[in-house]
């Protein structure tokens, strides 16, 4: 097969990689920017320009350093979003300090593992987040020392920094080098303990800046984040995109709040908002969503989770936001592998996850045998580039299974190439279902079922089946008012549109899916719940119910 027709793609680009550390960058744009605001916590109140930014910053990294934080050392950060946690991010990179991000959901277990296995010397923590008791979950793992936000340890390290000779600083800063590892992200842990992705400042400031530059931003843009910061999609794509060009940053909220959202795009006049699709749902949901004036919006990324196209275009008609862009990648790539571009039509910014972003190569291989696929071919795709963690934290085996020995990121999902190098994600490897010999993309079925005018969001799976091995059910979520859809409805809607063996068998009607903070919806779960719901309305097999085909499954009373 000729080259030309492989599903291979490499990012040319004129504009260099920064060959900085994620404070030198900071200092750039803090003389070039000063009086104009970096950051803006809503819940607070409270604002930053780039000058006192840059001086809040700096005293915390003093902080760090009187109490001995040396290079390398781990850091962690424990709280939901608000400004301690960007200043901390940016702290903990002046001082060479290797922040390790602590999910705000997780529990006295989870802590102690991302504890124990990244050796962490100090924890930075909230002190309660909606159920959580965050004192009382370290009381229980034993953790010291910890500096809780908000209260006089908090005060005491920042006024310690104050304090400090400034030189301890500079004398830090000139030991470090743009390839030091600055952060640990723990990977949602679907199966298994979760794993460090370890990244470098080169790995997070250039996918930072090359998200900017997609989407166009100065520093006359204001970016709204009510993305979780813990995760690449706030610290790297919001918080390092922003800051590299000079734009604002805004926090709306502490977690996600639709109206929140809504309220904050208007008073802070924001050009860009981010979030996974079911954030945008609940968004173009809300009751009072046409009073909020959203004119000042452009941009924003919705990423995180698969776009739904009839999602994804009334985002761009009736949020304004005719420059959205898809993105697509996983924290250990930093995690932007391709995006749309502004000058893209809609049918690429809707139907696809864009082109492979400047200075980094995708290819789409077949999972068996390795071979690079041809275009249109369905298979994994693998990405290699400076957005290639360095590994995971003291697990060289788990890395070398993720990252093959020419430096390609395998990343577990199904793709497809088009001649222009528009990528498609059809699917997760472990999510495609084989039902009687055919490989079924969930994928294809849940872009055709957002076309239905009563569903609001759709997930399709596959469950256990006695005759074809398995067999496809929807999860769906209705429009607010719509009534509950049946299986027999659901089939005829797709009879015509999609293959037999296409159509879902079972339906079960839901309020919302199981998912990760980051808005990743746990097929894994979602699966073993089904199960235990097929068993509970035949006990005796998994098999089709004794009812009519078209009959939905639903819990038992």
């Amino acid at each position: 097969m000729a080259a030309s027709l492989l599903s291979y793609a490499s990012g040319v680009c004129v504009v260099p990689l920064l060959g900085e550390t994620i404070g030198e960058n900071l200092e750039r744009a803090a003389a070039r920017y000063a009086s104009r605001e970096a950051l803006v916590d809503v819940a607070t109140g409270r604002r930053w320009t780039y000058a006192e930014f840059d001086a809040a910053v700096n005293e915390l990294a003093l902080g760090l350093l009187t109490m001995g934080i040396a290079k390398g050392d781990r850091v962690a950060i424990w709280a939901p979003n608000c400004a301690e946690w960007v200043l901390t991010q940016y702290a903990t990179a002046k001082i060479g300090a290797i922040l390790v991000n602590v999910n705000p959901a997780y529990r006295a277990h989870e802590l102690g593992y991302v504890v124990r296995q990244s050796g962490i010397r100090l924890l930075i923590s909230a002190v309660t987040y909606r159920t959580s008791d965050y004192r009382a979950m370290l009381a229980e793992i034993g953790f010291e020392p910890t500096v809780f936000i908000g209260e006089p340890g908090w005060d005491e390290l920042v006024a310690a920094g104050r304090r400090a000779d400034p030189a301890q600083l500079r004398e830090r800063a000139a030991t470090l080098a743009f390839d030091d590892p600055i952060n640990i992200q723990y990977t949602s842990g679907t199966t298994g303990f979760p794993k460090g992705a370890t990244l470098s400042h080169h790995n997070i400031i250039n996918n930072g800046y090359f998200v900017a530059e997609g989407l166009g931003y100065t520093e006359d843009d204001r970016v709204c984040l009510p993305v979780p910061l813990y995760h690449c999609f706030g610290m790297v794509m919001g918080n390092l995109a922003a800051i590299s060009h000079g734009a604002c940053v805004v926090l709306p909220a502490p977690g996600f709040d639709p109206e929140a959202t809504l309220a904050a795009v208007q008073a802070e006049h924001c050009t860009s908002l981010y979030g996974v699709p079911t954030m945008f749902i609940a968004e173009l949901g809300h009751p009072r969503f046409g009073d909020f004036d959203l004119s000042s919006l452009r941009t924003g990324v919705m990423a995180g989770a698969s776009c739904p196209v009839e999602v994804m275009k009334r985002v761009v008609g009736d949020m304004n936001m005719a420059e959205v862009a898809i993105c697509y990648g996983m924290t250990e790539t930093s995690p932007v592998s391709t995006m749309t571009r502004r000058t893209d039509g809609l049918v690429q910014r809707t139907e696809t996850v864009g082109q492979v972003m400047p200075h980094l190569e995708v290819k789409i291989v077949d999972p068996d045998t390795g071979r690079v696929a041809g275009r249109g071919e369905p298979g994994e795709l693998c990405t290699r580039g400076y957005s290639v963690m360095l590994g995971y934290w003291d697990e060289p085996d788990k890395t070398a299974e993720a990252v093959d020995v020419a430096r390609w990121m395998h990343t577990g999902d199904l793709a497809t190439m088009n001649a222009e190098g528009y990528v498609n994600i059809v699917g997760r490897i472990k999510d495609m279902v084989i039902r009687g010999g055919e490989n079924i993309y969930p994928r294809e079925i849940e872009e055709y079922l957002y076309t239905h005018p009563d569903i609001a969001d759709v997930q399709v799976i596959g469950v256990p089946d006695t005759k074809y091995g398995e067999e496809l059910m929807t999860w769906i979520v209705m429009r607010p008012g719509a009534e509950p859809l049946t299986a027999e409805q659901l089939r005829e809607f797709c009879a015509g549109r999609l293959a037999h063996y296409k159509i879902p068998r079972y339906v079960h009607v839901v309020d919302g899916f199981p998912m990760t903070v980051t808005g990743k919806i746990r097929k894994v779960e979602m699966r073993e719940q089904s199960v235990d719901l097929l068993g509970r309305h035949d006990a005796a097999s998994i098999k089709a119910p004794e009812t009519p085909r078209g009959a939905a499954a639903r819990p038992s009373p």
